[in-house]
């Protein structure tokens, strides 16, 4: 007998492409929306997993019975984000003056995404979700957020999907919205206007201690992708697992959404690091200002750690500025090499972690639906091909 399993059900969907097809020419126009379509599933993977295409959508499912809000939050929104870059680069790389091209921007991005139950069935040798979850995501798909609200992109979360995420959505400025269906009834919800964190994430500062401003820095490589690797840094039980000396991990969070303004107890026993997060950007680097106490006094310092993909998994770039002022640099001087054993063995904790997380996630793994591929000698034969996802 087929078991249920719980999942999380995510759809997709680049809107505008019907009446984009309409007036366009059908050569470029796949092109564009098989580039596009590339992007929003690399940016995905691997935390989802493609089901099917459905024409201009992709259907993807995460299982699990409990979903962490923020990560999931970051998945999408870094999944717009790289929609709306790419649609830029796509439209800025070609000279070609067809109205496929010059319509680029009428293309844009929306999810809806629900928590549910389903059972995998095999037809016609592929792996086929089913169930009552799976036909409520897809009628989300229809929905009067457009005409009710104006916002243009947006995600749509299921109340189900907010419980399982244990987020607090009004105070992550989410609007309340409820779907009316035939033969389901009203299915309410949230929505998250993408548009808006665009906007947010383009005028935002950059705050990141280079190479060249770091007082120390080391690298650790993984055969995990940048999203694995970024859910192990990222999340509080999975730091307590890794970094040596932790032994608790305590985040004050609005909604209970990790980023920018957070503030990390990184525990050690007795004492804590506080770290305030400055900066947070899914799943490239994270940087923040952390308050250590000392024998000598409390000592402030910043620290980036960043993602850097690489053919065969992520290298991990962590750097520490010096202290601002010369009594807490010298205290730092004293504690480096302490601190450098710490940190060589949280690597390694990290990096065996890692690798043991993605062989188990791999293992069994149905094989995914293929991606539709531009055509070799079309428009993006010149371009950057997309990343491989992980």
């Amino acid at each position: 007998m087929l078991k249920p399993e719980p999942m999380c059900f995510l759809i997709a969907d680049i809107s505008g492409y019907t009446s984009y097809l309409a007036r366009v020419e059908l050569d470029h126009a796949q092109d564009i929306l098989a580039d596009l379509v590339g992007t929003v599933v690399t940016s995905l993977r691997p935390n989802f997993r493609l089901a099917k295409l459905e024409g201009d959508a992709a259907f993807t499912f995460a299982p699990t019975d409990k979903l962490d809000g923020s990560l999931l939050l970051d998945t999408i929104e870094r999944c717009y984000f790289g929609f709306r870059r790419r649609r830029r680069d796509v439209r800025q790389a070609t000279s070609c003056e067809c109205n496929a091209c010059l319509r680029i921007p009428d293309l844009n991005l929306k999810f809806v995404v629900h928590h549910g139950i389903a059972v995998r069935q095999k037809m016609a040798g592929r792996e086929e979700l089913v169930g009552a979850d799976v036909i409520i995501v897809h009628r989300l798909l229809k929905n009067s957020v457009v005409e009710g609200t104006g916002i243009p992109a947006y995600a749509l979360f299921s109340q189900k999907c907010i419980d399982a995420m244990s987020i607090d959505p009004e105070a992550l400025g989410m609007r309340p919205h409820v779907e009316t269906y035939e033969h389901v009834g009203e299915v309410p919800g949230w929505i998250h206007d993408l548009e808006k964190r665009w906007q947010e994430e383009e005028e935002r500062r950059r705050v990141i201690v280079s190479a060249s401003e770091a007082a120390y820095t080391s690298q650790t490589h993984t055969k995990a992708p940048p999203q694995i690797v970024w859910e192990f840094m990222t999340t509080p039980g999975r730091r307590t697992a890794w970094q040596s000396g932790v032994t608790d991990f305590i985040v004050e969070a609005k909604g209970n959404r990790r980023g920018v303004g957070a503030i990390n107890h990184c525990v050690h026993g007795k004492d804590a690091v506080i770290e305030e997060i400055l900066d947070w950007r899914p799943y490239d680097y994270v940087t923040d200002r952390s308050t250590m106490n000392t024998p000598g006094g409390p000592v402030k310092f910043l620290a980036t750690f960043e993602l850097e993909p690489a053919a065969d998994g992520t290298i991990i770039h962590t750097r520490f500025a010096a202290p601002e002022t010369a009594r807490e640099r010298a205290i730092m001087e004293q504690l480096a090499p302490m601190f450098a054993e710490i940190l060589k063995e949280s690597d390694r904790n990290l990096t065996e972690q890692l690798d043991a997380e993605l062989a188990a996630r791999m293992a069994g793994r149905a094989q995914e639906p293929d991606l539709p591929a531009p055509k070799a000698d079309g428009l993006f034969s010149e371009m950057q091909p997309l990343a491989p996802a992980g």
